[in-house]
């Protein structure tokens, strides 16, 4: 890729962030765009003031949404959307705090080195390589600029891992003891539960098996039971009971409209209400039959929720073998309730192998699908290459500019198009692999989707690269392929340049601009929801999207760190970007649908370790075909040191994020005591754990519980 392509990509990335921001900042500002920038103050029922209606501040673009974001604490992102939640913009804050160093060395020091890697001027002004590593001669001493910044940068993206990581761990038990009376600090999901033999039921065996052996813990049990014709008819009563509220509401318009009773249409209405009443009446007669004990009996599955008296109590049984069989009364930390995947629990314990072994099988077979694509879109970033072996592609440079926007923007948009529904497919497998809790299945899609983008994203995108490149010259000159491919590593660099461009100037600019929603907004608005009340478009923080994504940045950051310096710059604006985009889908936007204290860091440290180890490797590949031996074999310490490093932090930290240690359970219990609200907190828990088949009916429509609105024009919103 030639500097002019890489130019027209920077230049569209950013003419269309900023016009996209630009939109972004005049919608936010008009009412009826409420339910989908501020979704989660909506649902929270906050006041949000607007501009009134005809005042030119309400039409003009602002960046007042940037400057809020940079003044959000990490106190006020807890308290208000949890740990969860912080963790990802801790991941871009530590892609700040690394890549600004990294920048300064790489601006500073690398380029000049590089750049006179010949012992004088390159000759090819035009060519990307003279800032890369690859402008450096064979055997140079030059080289060892490069091993000091290895080691520099590697030091440095250790210390910041080990102190993230002991922080969060910090926050970590400081939240744990915040929501201390959460349900599942007293409960266990109990899995493989056997038959009563005298009573040929599961739950007085239950009840008789923790009775004996948690005597002074234990407290009581939910059983679970298999609800799917339960939940078929709780569906139609639901949806019968939204045909008889919407029936009424258009009677009740049609009783004030002169013209509709002339057409005599309330009666209809008023024979379909009762016809539908009648409906609905006897679906909850059904209901109320099926939840009945007796009929439950036979729907019982070998799986229950035991609530204990103390958190020590469910610490201690979650995580002890509870018989001699591994396979029966398996134990493990329950989800919080709202967290619980309730279709997953009726899936045998005995097949859950199975269903993981068919989603390994089936996110293997999309990684090898989409390696068709990826090679296409090397072979558009390598023109020069493509017209030898396609030449109808010359008709391209016909057009003055096109060539530098086909090869410079094209490929990296393409791709970002087919890397955008991975993430969901993959937490579609996820789904599918019978995990007990949302918060699993998110945890799973990270990290398939993370190694998905590894492999297809930066190795494919390398190698097919390279093969585009140099099956010529290695055909003509094998003797040189050496060479040749540490070239075609680095000249990768400027194709990860327009990929970081788009993926963040345009990535996030849309993310916060939620252009789909707002067209699926206006089409409800003028059919089948015109002149109905708007409700908020409320959805997930999505994890399983933003930290692999973020995560691959990373890691092709601090592989090009050292050879190709001038990537750097473009990640500190991704990063800052990201930033600002994610405090404010945070505050306005995405919902808090489980909180599971920071698990998801324990990933986030992996996929960066990863990338460090990657750097090492590449670098150590890069001396050695720069005839640099000594430097890779120097380079191996540093590479063992941080597998080391990557051992003890599994020691150190991980433990107690995959538990709940003994010591900080009966500090809590102690402090709730004192205060007389343990017993209070196992009672809570019993009742949490009902599935949501076997509650009470609630049929009757929602109402607003504050007759003030919650959309005002009289100022403009915080």
């Amino acid at each position: 890729m030639n500097p002019q392509s890489l130019l027209a990509s920077a230049s569209i990335n950013i003419g269309l962030a900023l016009v996209v921001l630009s939109l972004f900042s005049v919608f936010k500002k008009q009412p009826s765009n409420a339910p989908v920038y501020y979704a989660r103050r909506l649902a929270k029922r906050h006041h949000i003031p607007f501009d009134p209606p005809l005042t030119l501040r309400r039409f003009l673009p602002s960046v007042s949404w940037i400057p809020r974001a940079f003044r959000v604490t990490e106190d006020e992102i807890v308290q208000s959307s949890g740990l969860d939640a912080l963790i990802i913009i801790r991941l871009f804050k530590f892609g700040i705090k690394f890549f600004l160093p990294c920048t300064l060395i790489g601006l500073v020091i690398l380029l000049p080195v590089n750049y006179n890697g010949q012992d004088g001027p390159p000759v090819d002004y035009l060519s990307m390589d003279s800032l890369a590593i690859s402008n450096i001669r064979k055997g140079s001493d030059r080289l060892w600029v490069h091993f000091t910044c290895l080691w520099l940068m590697s030091f440095y993206g250790l210390y910041l891992l080990y102190k993230e990581y002991k922080e969060i761990l910090g926050k970590r038990i400081h939240q744990l003891q915040i929501i201390r009376h959460r349900p599942d600090q007293f409960t266990v999901l109990v899995r493989g539960i056997p038959l009563c033999t005298g009573h040929k039921a599961r739950g007085c065996s239950v009840d008789h098996f923790f009775s004996k052996h948690h005597p002074y813990s234990y407290h009581s049990y939910q059983m679970m039971f298999n609800g799917s014709y339960l939940e078929d008819l709780l569906d139609q009563a639901k949806s019968t009971a939204r045909k008889i509220e919407d029936l009424r509401k258009r009677s009740s318009v049609e009783k004030h409209n002169r013209e509709f009773l002339l057409l005599c249409t309330n009666g209809e209405d008023s024979a379909k209400i009762t016809l539908l009443e009648e409906k609905l009446q006897e679906l909850s007669h059904r209901i109320h039959q099926l939840q009945c004990e007796d009929m439950l009996q036979d729907k019982e599955l070998p799986v229950a929720f035991v609530i204990f008296k103390s958190r020590w109590g469910a610490a201690l049984a979650a995580q002890s073998q509870q018989h001699s069989h591994p396979l029966l009364w398996t134990t493990e930390v329950a989800p919080e309730p709202r967290d619980v995947s309730w279709k997953n629990l009726a899936i045998p314990n005995r097949v859950l192998p199975l269903y993981k072994i068919g989603v390994i099988l089936a996110a293997t077979l999309l990684t090898i699908f989409f390696a068709v694509p990826v090679t296409a879109v090397q072979g558009i970033a390598r023109f020069e290459k493509l017209k030898k072996w396609f030449p109808p592609a010359m008709a391209v440079q016909l057009i003055p500019g096109l060539s530098s926007i086909v090869t410079g923007y094209l490929p990296s948009v393409i791709l970002n198009g087919f890397i955008y529904v991975i993430p969901f497919a993959m937490l579609g497998m996820a789904k599918l692999a019978g995990y007990v809790s949302k918060s699993k299945e998110e945890l799973k899609a990270c990290d398939m989707v993370f190694y998905f983008l590894v492999g297809n994203v930066f190795f494919l995108s390398l190698v097919s690269g390279s093969l585009l490149d140099e099956i010529g010259e290695s055909v003509t000159h094998p003797k040189n392929f050496p060479s040749h491919l540490a070239r075609a590593v680095s000249a990768q660099g400027d194709f990860f340049i327009t990929y970081i461009l788009t993926d963040g100037l345009s990535g996030f600019s849309l993310e916060i601009l939620q252009p789909g929603l707002l067209l699926w907004d206006l089409i409800k608005s003028l059919t089948y929801r015109r002149g109905k009340e708007k409700k908020p478009y409320l959805y997930s923080l999505p994890y399983f999207r933003v930290i692999p994504v973020v995560s691959l940045a990373m890691l092709i950051g601090m592989v090009y760190a050292l050879v190709a310096p001038l990537l750097l710059p473009f990640l500190i604006c991704y990063f800052c970007l990201g930033y600002v985009v994610y405090i404010n889908q945070i505050a306005d936007v995405y919902e808090v649908t489980y909180e599971t204290c920071g698990k998801y860091w324990p990933y986030i440290h992996h996929y960066i370790l990863v990338a460090i180890i990657l750097m090492q490797v590449t670098m150590i590949g890069l001396f050695g075909l720069k005839s640099k031996p000594a430097a890779s074999i120097c380079t191996v310490p540093l590479l063992l040191f941080s597998l080391l490093f990557n051992g003890y932090c599994k020691l150190r930290f991980y433990p107690t994020f995959r538990n709940y240690s003994i010591q900080d359970a009966t500090e809590n219990d102690e402090f709730d005591k004192k205060s007389n609200q343990l017993g209070l907190c196992s009672e809570i828990a019993k009742d949490s754990y009902c599935p949501p088949f076997l509650r009470p009916m609630n049929l009757a429509p929602s109402e607003s519980s504050s007759t003030e609105p919650l959309v005002s024009t009289s100022e403009s919103p915080a």
